[in-house]
């Protein structure tokens, strides 16, 4: 059986519909490549693509969306709620089938060394690939973000880990790397208070004292005249969407807020979203085979 690998490239576009167009082209019509998902946000200024493939053709098309990136998106005129450092600020590799870390690990190499060759782009190696262990927190690569990088990039301990040692112009920095899959999970308050948002970021993220597998920040929605707490679940079945949301409804109500919707950003495992059923609806001895589309897939 073929090996399949996912990939969930991070654009730092999200408002200019024919730039995003243009970058996500690198992946329709390829063979061994299927596109699954685009979603994009005006507010964050960022399209969150995912993609599966072989291995090979997977690292190929990325290489071509990645140039793509580079030559139509300044990182000089970017502006949005999420903290980037490039142009193409993420892309992480998650092992789906007939695959295993190892495998996503090496894929995420080869495209760190093919696209900072090809693009003169200075490409850090986080997560699974880290070099180092003050390398493998995504967030501690990008603290500074486009703007400080220039600084950053001239201490010893934070060079490239391929490609030149200055920042790209117009393009930044990137990181690449291999990951188990994570869930990009935002819950808006209803409030405009960006103050609450960020006590609430602060007592749900582990670094702080929250939950283990959970990394939030607060972010404002203005056009919709509230505020978000933004986060990524980096591993669902210790850190269930469920509790996450739990956590901040009982904080928020000590504001006096109430929570006015949540989204999910990109795709989701089932398990993540049965999981959160089972708890809500009370159920018993519920497992994921007892979904008909789980079986209609056997």
């Amino acid at each position: 059986m073929k090996k399949i690998i996912e990939c969930v490239p991070n654009f730092s576009e999200g408002r200019d519909r024919a730039k995003i167009e243009k970058i996500i082209s690198a992946f329709q019509g390829k063979s061994g490549v299927k596109l699954l998902d685009c979603q994009s946000d005006e507010d964050h200024n960022r399209s969150v693509v995912t993609l599966v493939g072989e291995p090979e053709s997977l690292k190929n098309a990325v290489t071509e969306a990645v140039g793509i990136a580079v030559d139509v998106i300044d990182m000089n005129k970017h502006k949005g709620q999420h903290p980037r450092m490039g142009a193409v600020d993420v892309i992480p590799f998650i092992p789906v089938r007939n695959s295993d870390m190892a495998e996503a690990v090496e894929i995420s190499k080869q495209l760190a060394k093919a696209v900072s060759e090809k693009y003169q782009l200075p490409v850090f190696l986080y997560e699974a690939s880290a070099s180092a262990p003050h390398r493998k927190n995504l967030a501690d690569i990008r603290k500074g973000e486009f703007e400080g990088m220039p600084e950053k990039l001239k201490l010893p301990e934070w060079q490239p880990d391929f490609g030149p040692s200055e920042r790209h112009s117009t393009a930044g920095v990137t990181a690449v790397g291999a990951r188990m899959p994570l869930i990009a999970y935002n819950v808006n308050l209803a409030t405009n208070r960006l103050d609450i948002a960020e006590d609430i970021a602060k007592k749900v993220r582990h670094i702080s004292g929250g939950l283990r597998y959970c990394k939030a920040i607060a972010v404002e929605l203005r056009e919709k005249g509230m505020v978000q707490v933004s986060m990524n679940l980096t591993d669902y079945r210790k850190t269930a969407i469920y509790r996450v949301f739990e956590l901040i409804r009982i904080e928020a109500r000590r504001y006096g807020v109430s929570i006015a919707g949540s989204e999910i950003v990109g795709l989701v495992p089932m398990t993540a979203l049965t999981d959160t059923a089972v708890y809500y609806l009370g159920m018993e001895n519920f497992s994921a085979d007892q979904v008909l589309e789980t079986r209609l897939m056997e």
